[in-house]
């Protein structure tokens, strides 16, 4: 279903023509969605920067990876009731507004962590940690209301035969953000220190702001249901008669949940390829160029229909690249390729490659899953309830990943490498199998989407 503000029926029958870079047809012709694309782009790098030095910032504190971890696993419950909560608010109110109330409340969250590392520096001591759990908490809250509504304005701004490829298109955003974000990270802790590199979030902070304003009111469409249990219920009904997106969503948990080895980063940047932060931003930024490449070679996407054939084998490549990254640091800690150390010079170079090689193989094959299944929602799913859709994919994509934080904290206390190695060859075996057992899934076709 698509709303008649963003569907030309000229539009529809027109067939893209085959291409192998990347579709920039939504941004020439929808100036809401590019303005909202740029200041996306720009504000994430930002919150990226903010990701990385947050863990940086509690490693150095503390210098225990299971306290970086506990900033995903206490975010979490709070990240599901937001993801919930903000799906329903995306269905029954403006989703214009929504986006600019959610975003300020994640700006003065980001705010608060720029006062508490300032505080920290001038006072020369030590600070808690607990108020970096409440902050990082309420802006991961905020930011999944914001994400959640974002992604369901995209099918009232584009018409859907360009929803793919404006999918490609935020994956070559977010390649970008994940590319910049955290080598700017590294790198800016590195020489000015905590309080200016949290100070960069809010700065460009700003740009996605002006990118919310610049869209169009986005009233509900039809018959709405206020935010309360009644609608929730509703949304709990039509996803029980939705295998094929349910089926997105599990894959999604799978991957994320055993597929992540960016908490142990710190560690590895400190103690087993060296190089300290810095590495930790070329490891992170690693994934981001694979994220980006996927996006900028994204041509073909409009002429794939097998979307779910195409997820689960993106998803078992991804579980391959995270297992060879985990053989890549059992190799490094065996010491054989001599001692490292913190500082850039000390780096285990090599292996540095190899491991990025691993990491960008990872962010290409997520990427090519989240364009068919972000595309799969959103085109299979009518808009009254693509909100709350969102609102629990959302909750999937972010939440998946801090339990997958957990998950490598816990296990890193026995080797760094157990976790990638033992948790992506058991995402290629439970993948084959769910493929397997769900048919619709595997034959579903995007010319005839049904959820």
């Amino acid at each position: 279903m698509t709303s008649p503000d963003a569907q030309d029926p000229t539009e529809a029958i027109e067939l893209p023509r085959r291409r192998r870079f990347v579709d920039l047809s939504p941004l020439r012709e929808h100036p809401a969605f590019a303005r909202l694309f740029i200041g996306t782009s720009v504000s994430g790098i930002g919150f990226w920067v903010t990701s990385v030095a947050v863990g940086l910032f509690i490693y150095d504190i503390t210098g225990d990876t299971f306290a970086v971890a506990l900033v995903g696993g206490i975010s979490l419950v709070p990240m599901i009731i937001a993801g919930v909560w903000g799906g329903m608010l995306a269905d029954a109110f403006d989703r214009r507004l929504v986006l600019i109330v959610s975003s300020v409340v994640a700006w003065l969250a980001i705010i608060g962590i720029v006062v508490l590392a300032a505080v920290d520096e001038l006072a020369g001591g030590r600070p808690p940690v607990w108020p970096l759990y409440v902050l990082t908490t309420l802006n991961a809250a905020a930011s999944t209301i914001s994400n959640a509504t974002r992604s369901s304005v995209t099918p009232r701004i584009v018409p859907e035969h360009m929803v793919a490829r404006a999918n490609a298109l935020n994956g070559i955003t977010f390649g970008l953000q994940l590319t910049i974000g955290p080598a700017l990270a590294g790198v800016l802790v590195a020489t000015v220190g905590f309080p200016l590199t949290f100070a960069v979030d809010a700065v460009l902070f700003t740009a996605g702001f002006l990118g919310v304003l610049g869209l169009p009111k986005l009233p509900p469409l039809g018959e709405t249901v206020r935010p309360g249990w009644e609608s929730l219920k509703d949304g709990v009904r039509f996803l029980r008669t939705a295998p094929n997106i349910r089926m997105s969503f599990l894959v999604d948990i799978v991957a994320m949940s055993l597929g992540r080895p960016y908490v142990l980063l710190p560690a590895i940047g400190a103690s087993v390829l060296g190089g300290g932060s810095v590495t930790v931003g070329v490891l992170t930024a690693a994934t981001a160029v694979g994220t980006f490449l996927t996006g900028l070679f994204s041509g073909p996407v409009a002429h794939v229909h097998r979307y779910g054939v195409a997820i689960g084998r993106a998803i078992m490549v991804f579980g391959a690249f995270t297992a060879l990254f985990g053989v890549v640091i059992a190799v490094a800690a065996t010491g054989w390729f001599g001692p490292v150390g913190e500082e850039w010079d000390q780096v285990n170079l090599p292996l540095l490659l190899l491991a990025a090689v691993a990491l960008a193989g990872t962010g290409a094959s997520d990427e090519v899953s989240a364009i068919f299944r972000s595309t799969m929602l959103l085109t299979a799913a009518p808009d009254e309830m693509r909100g709350r859709l969102q609102g629990i994919f959302i909750v999937v994509v972010t939440g998946g990943p801090r339990v997958g934080d957990m998950i490598a904290g816990t296990l890193a206390v026995i080797a760094l490498w157990v976790p990638p190695v033992a948790g992506g060859l058991a995402i290629v075996v439970i993948i084959a199998l769910l493929l397997r057992m769900q048919s619709t899934f595997r034959h579903y076709d995007a010319r005839n989407p049904r959820p």
